[in-house]
């Protein structure tokens, strides 16, 4: 079975947080997105469809209040992952992981099966932790050194990876896991994960990393196949490719892809995607969950500047925080078509409705990018 991330070397598109209420829109209209398990598999159909390449949950155990508790109700990401792969066909499906949450012995075999039951159409984004309350609501200490964090999340990794590759039972010494006599069967259908590899190739299950900090960004330029990092615009991002992608090489060896999320409108014409913007993300914008959600970021984690969330703050309401494409299909397709020539591997993407606006994405857009030699046809 085909794996749409390695398949090609076009740029690619996923789908990014709709597990989540509300998705990324922090808004409090009526028909914000539910992330209903019904409504969850009606997107992953369409996204199947029209040929999205991967879908990418966010891990969330405690909504950021408001009126619409943010993200107060979200499907946790291994078996959401299981269910939608076993009723898809194309779409890769990733499974956020948290590593301070979740064993590498139980995170191995659950991550293998989920792998099997999508015939080799899993991922896995690995997450270091930067949500305090989350941390505390579980009797756990947020480690206040980065860098801790990251080594947490390295030996976490290192040990699922040799999860993967080893026959038979043994033992497994670290700082963080200490592991004696195990054993995991079955390993991922397509072979073992790479630790110095290019792009995805066929026969690998893809790692992502969504990291923004410094050291995000160096432990996935070392483990990742995608550094899937938040930036400002395509101008950063080319700088941000060049700089990441030089030092996966130069550190590790390496090639990897960089990924950035972004939220879409897309209407006929721009005054019509200008106007639902602002009904959605200014006037009925969920204020208080913006703040609470800014000033997490703010506190806990380091994957926006203070000037970037001191100007984000609409773009926050509209998409937490994430790349605009908003406009005419003609101008998202060409507003994609920048990050592309920036250099990007490939987006996220975003909707308030993850169904009726994907199905318009799918028509409009897509066939625009591939006219433009941005896609390849699905």
């Amino acid at each position: 079975m085909g794996n749409a991330l390695v398949d090609g070397t076009d740029f690619k598109l996923g789908l990014f947080a709709p597990n989540c209420s509300g998705g990324l829109a922090v808004t409090t209209i009526a028909e914000r997105w539910s992330a209903s398990w019904a409504d969850n598999l009606r997107m992953a159909e369409v996204a199947d469809r029209v040929g999205i390449d991967f879908i990418l949950p966010i891990a969330r155990w405690i909504g950021y209040g408001g009126v619409t508790n943010f993200h107060g109700s979200v499907l946790e990401p291994v078996p959401w992952a299981t269910g939608l792969l076993a009723n898809t066909s194309r779409v890769v499906v990733f499974a956020t992981v948290h590593t301070a949450f979740n064993h590498p012995v139980v995170s191995a075999k659950q991550l293998a099966t989920l792998d099997h039951v999508g015939g080799g159409r899993a991922g896995v984004n690995i997450v270091a932790g930067w949500n305090q309350p989350e941390y505390a609501s579980m009797g756990l200490d947020l480690p206040a050194d980065h860098d801790d964090r990251y080594a947490m999340a390295q030996e976490w990794w290192e040990h699922v990876r040799e999860l993967w590759t080893r026959k038979g039972r043994f033992d497994l010494a670290g700082r963080y896991f200490t592991l004696r006599d195990v054993e995991a069967e079955p390993k991922p259908v397509q072979g073992v994960l790479p630790v110095l590899n290019a792009l995805p190739v066929q026969g690998v299950l893809p790692v992502l990393n969504a990291g923004s900090s410094e050291q995000g960004r160096d432990f996935a330029a070392r483990n990742a196949n995608y550094v899937f990092t938040i930036i400002g615009d395509a101008r950063e991002g080319a700088a941000l490719v060049e700089r990441l992608t030089s030092k996966a090489r130069l550190d590790y060896g390496r090639e990897v892809g960089v990924m950035s999320p972004a939220h879409v409108v897309c209407r006929p014409t721009r005054a019509e995607a200008l106007d639902y913007l602002h009904y959605y993300a200014e006037e009925h914008a969920d204020w208080d969950a913006v703040d609470n959600l800014m000033r997490l970021q703010g506190l806990h984690a380091q994957s926006f500047t203070k000037e970037m969330l001191g100007a984000f703050r609409p773009r926050f309401a509209a998409g937490h925080g994430t790349c605009p494409l908003i406009g005419t299909p003609d101008e998202v397709a060409d507003e994609i078509g920048r990050y592309h020539r920036a250099g990007l591997a490939g987006m996220t993407l975003s909707f308030v409705d993850y169904v009726g606006e994907l199905e318009q994405f799918g028509a409009e857009v897509i066939p625009r990018l591939a006219a433009k030699g941005i896609r390849g046809s699905r």
